[in-house]
């Protein structure tokens, strides 16, 4: 270290706050180090999964709801990009990384919550390391994965759900179900999920599955449209649908490599298996819906691909391309079964196919991934043994939904106690667009 970066180093003692702004290159010798090409992918990871929200998903969802209710869609995701940031600023980040109290031994509580210690971002600034990136850019990078999580929700109630009752229910959705499922998937050692040997890289849990079950619960609570299933209720411009999945699907390379939180070999392969689940599921979603109703649509290749990213999410830095080709062909079919005949049979009005995509895309990754985790099917953990690894990834994934499940129940019943979860007869006549927020997404 050169005689100037000591100089520097040592003139942290005339103030706490002078080594925070002091830059990375200039800390103490055997301080932690952020590394400049990590942190530049993951500046670019970060941005990646925000453009996963706005546009990707708002195009995605606004392209199949009714154009009555476009800019209701669109509002719901931008909207949530906003509180999201506010909640994690203030506690949501220091409950999902703070792990204050594990450290100190008090592991009862804080393997299933962190602490406050992080708070506003106590603590934090910019010669903060996490790994070998910044701490900052970790803090955005898992914020913009808590953005996404509510957002997918949205198309569960998409043209009937009260706004002001979807900022409450998401406010409490975050603060006790997203928070804790996080913490005990990605909050290292003392975690639960995690002491377990539980396999998530990147939300297939924490995601797919709470937003999933979430979506489920809440669309059965809150009842179907006004109609359906009687009623046509087709997409009114596919066009923006196709668009919104292309952007999601190039934002899933953040999603999924980003999540290697490092530019090296398991970020490439990440990558490389992420876009083979999405092909492959797009074509297989494709290949069942040409035989089942005799033509192949533009909206199932779409939904096909999501639902191959959607899927592929938790074992994607765990597998090889076998694993992604195998999790991909089998999510095309099971969700399109999910989405065509379970809806129907079983009569729940999920508008936008959110549980039939993620929750059961979600599911399936999580357990094939402890299967494909070997290096007999080329993946990445020789130590594994399958039957074992499989009953983790079960046991993890019904725990999260019954969790998800229950605490979706209760905060969606007490929301509609206290201010209703439906708008009125007439406005859900109207459309959201002009009874909610007065405003048309087109012209007459």
């Amino acid at each position: 270290m050169s005689r100037s970066l000591v100089s520097a180093a040592r003139l942290r003692w005339l103030a706490p706050a002078l080594g925070a702004l002091l830059p990375v290159a200039a800390r103490a010798e055997g301080e932690a180090v952020a590394d400049s090409g990590d942190t530049a992918w993951m500046l670019c990871a970060t941005a990646l999964v925000l453009f996963m929200t706005i546009p990707g998903l708002s195009l995605f969802y606004g392209g199949l709801v009714r154009t009555k209710n476009m800019l209701s869609v669109l509002m719901h995701c931008f909207v949530l990009t906003c509180l999201v940031t506010l909640l994690w600023l203030a506690y949501g980040y220091s409950l999902a990384f703070d792990t204050t109290g594990m450290q100190a031994g008090v592991t009862t509580f804080h393997s299933f919550v962190g602490g406050l210690g992080k708070a506003f971002l106590a603590g934090v600034g910019p010669g903060s390391v996490w790994g070998s990136i910044p701490e900052p850019l970790f803090f955005a990078y898992q914020l913009t994965f808590a953005i996404i999580t509510p957002a997918l929700i949205v198309g569960a109630f998409a043209e009937r759900m009260k706004f002001s009752a979807m900022l409450v229910f998401m406010t409490g959705w975050l603060s006790f179900v997203y928070l804790p499922v996080c913490h005990m998937v990605w909050g290292g050692a003392g975690a639960f999920f995690a002491d377990r040997g539980v396999l998530d890289f990147a939300g297939g849990i924490v995601v797919h599955i709470t937003a999933g079950v979430a979506a489920l619960v809440l669309c059965i609570v809150i009842g179907p449209r006004t109609g359906w299933p009687t009623t046509p209720m087709l997409p009114h411009n596919l066009g923006l649908t196709v668009a919104g999945t292309g952007m999601l699907w190039v934002g899933w390379y953040g999603f999924n490599a980003g999540s290697a939180l490092s530019a090296g070999g398991s970020a490439a392969m990440a990558l490389v298996v992420t876009q083979i689940s999405a092909a492959t599921g797009a074509l297989s979603w494709m290949a069942v819906e040409w035989r089942h109703r005799k033509k192949p649509s533009v909206l199932g290749i779409c939904t096909g691909a999501v639902a191959g990213l959607a899927a592929v999410t938790p074992a994607s830095g765990f597998i090889g391309p076998v694993g992604g080709l195998a999790i991909g062909l089998v999510s095309g079919g099971a969700c399109y079964f999910a989405a065509v005949s379970l809806k129907p049979r079983f009569g729940y009005d999920d508008s936008l196919d959110v549980f039939g995509v993620h929750g059961v895309g979600g599911f399936l990754g999580t357990v094939l991934a402890g299967l494909f985790c070997a290096p007999v099917f080329g993946g990445l953990l020789p130590d594994r043994s399958i039957p074992t690894q499989l009953g983790v990834q079960l046991s993890a994934a019904l725990a999260a939904v019954a969790y998800t499940a229950a605490v979706s129940f209760a905060l969606a019943k007490g929301v509609d106690a206290w201010i209703g979860l439906r708008v009125a007869d007439l406005g859900e006549e109207q459309g959201l667009d002009l009874n909610v927020h007065g405003e048309r997404g087109y012209n007459l």
